[in-house]
């Protein structure tokens, strides 16, 4: 098959210009002006930009978690991804505590297989690595699992300790892959949680109130430091205050390899959510915690100068009828995560350009170029030019949309609720293309099951 994008203005991270984009085999062939080519369909991106599919470097599909499970899986979730103009993601496996990260592996192939609407990575989530394993993560490597993600927070779930980390990390570094940091002090927090409980506060704002932006900040400064020692970049997930963002900053002023990722909910989202009534405020229920509003400024501050490289969604999206209302008595038993991953790249075009904050360029590259140079897959992911992927968004710059659970043009998440629900967007994907192939066109998904494909991945490679 082949396809000819006739007409648009094609923005990548450091590109702005005119041109038609010839695709053939997959991949892009030819871009140039006026473009004369027979081709088996041609599409007309008048008036419309033209980017590079977006990377979701952060999503959970079929996650179990808190005893119950994320309620996309990988054929819902990647196909609302789709939807929302993101061609690439990369989830999360999870190694079980005294088991083989190769097993953990194989498990979340057979989750994935087939199944996907895009292509898909995986990072792997070590929850213990003994010396006697260690050699398990070269050869993850060499199976294109380039990055490993360890938690500080989650006592008894997914914590590691310091010493764990600091193996991983010292491994990961000699490999030439990257350590991915959920960065909060775990252990403090469980205490502050204990007190709440026994003081009788179990409404979901204690969520909130019993995770201080100093314990993410310290939880960041740790990581940040051990992984200095260790000879390894190491990337901050999901995050999501001024006190940690100050950490990565004061870090990568040294010289240190230290990256960072915010997602939507941080950047339109706060605390006062948490305040609705009733037990509406578990919707928000994720962690980190939506923070007060002024963080917000400082997170967009940090995307402009480049101390934020990406942002994902962490979409972990739980049913509020029959998930969430676990914890309905008791704020520490909701699971933790929201939807989020049909709408990220409406929101961070519409919340980051329409305001001013940030440029088209830098829209590319914090909704798909930085996380393809991350995660080892650029240039096949993450930019438009002659030999990548032909993953490609046309984006309609004036079309508008209310982002809600019942506009079937914004919510095909299997969820039922929307993190977002009443936005107004202008800016927003009109067709999606993966692989050369279209699968959404004018809010109808065209593709089918099993499009998708794994991607192996490559290994670190520098990120400035």
């Amino acid at each position: 098959m082949s396809l000819l994008i006739k007409n648009g203005r094609i923005i990548t991270a450091v590109d702005d210009y005119f041109a038609d984009i010839y695709i053939e085999d997959e991949t892009i062939k030819i871009i140039g002006k006026d473009l004369d080519i027979q081709a088996d369909e041609v599409l007309d991106a008048a008036g419309k930009f033209v980017f590079p599919g977006g990377i979701d470097p952060h999503t959970h599909f079929d996650m179990p978690f808190g005893g119950t499970t994320s309620a996309d899986d990988f054929e819902t979730g990647t196909r609302a991804a789709a939807h929302g103009g993101t061609t690439t993601i990369i989830d999360f496996a999870i190694q079980t505590k005294g088991q083989s990260t190769l097993a953990a592996l194989d498990t979340w192939h057979a989750k994935a297989q087939g199944k996907t609407a895009i292509d898909y990575g995986f990072h792997m989530i070590v929850t213990d690595m003994a010396d006697d394993r260690l050699h398990e993560m070269k050869k993850l490597a060499d199976d294109g699992v380039t990055s490993y993600k360890l938690f500080m927070a989650y006592p008894g779930v997914l914590y590691v300790d310091d010493g764990t980390i600091f193996r991983a990390m010292r491994k990961a570094g000699e490999d030439g892959t990257v350590i991915c940091m959920h960065a909060e002090n775990g252990i403090v927090i469980d205490e502050i949680v204990k007190r709440a409980r026994a003081e009788g506060k179990t409404a979901p704002k204690y969520h909130a109130l019993t995770r201080p932006t100093r314990m993410e900040a310290e939880g960041v400064h740790r990581a940040i430091s051990i992984a200095e020692v260790a000879g390894v970049p190491v990337y901050i997930v999901h995050l999501s205050s001024s006190d940690a963002l100050e950490q990565v900053t004061q870090a990568r002023n040294r010289g240190v390899h230290a990256f960072a990722e915010t997602c939507p909910q941080y950047l339109f989202l706060d605390y006062t959510y948490y305040e609705k009534p009733g037990f509406e405020g578990a919707k928000y229920v994720m962690t980190p915690a939506l923070r007060d509003k002024w963080n917000q400024e400082k997170l967009w501050r940090g995307l402009q100068f480049g101390d934020l490289q990406s942002v994902s969604t962490d979409h972990c999206p739980f049913c509020f009828k029959d998930q969430k209302t676990l914890g309905i008595d008791d704020f520490s038993k909701i699971p933790n995560g929201a939807p989020g991953v049909e709408n990220r790249m409406a929101l961070v075009y519409n919340g980051g350009v329409n305001s001013g904050y940030i440029s088209l360029n830098k829209f590319v590259e914090l909704t798909s170029t930085a996380a393809a140079k991350m995660f080892g897959i650029f240039p096949k992911k993450g930019t438009i030019a002659v030999g990548s992927d032909a993953d490609i968004v046309i984006f309609d710059p004036n079309r508008e949309e209310t982002i809600s659970v019942n506009n079937p043009c914004t919510h095909h998440m299997r969820v039922d609720y929307n993190t977002y629900e009443g936005f107004q967007v202008k800016g927003f994907p009109e067709t999606v293309v993966s692989r050369g192939k279209v699968i959404v066109q004018s809010c109808n998904y065209i593709g089918k099951k099993g499009d998708g494909r794994f991607l192996k991945r490559g290994l670190y490679s520098g990120l400035h």
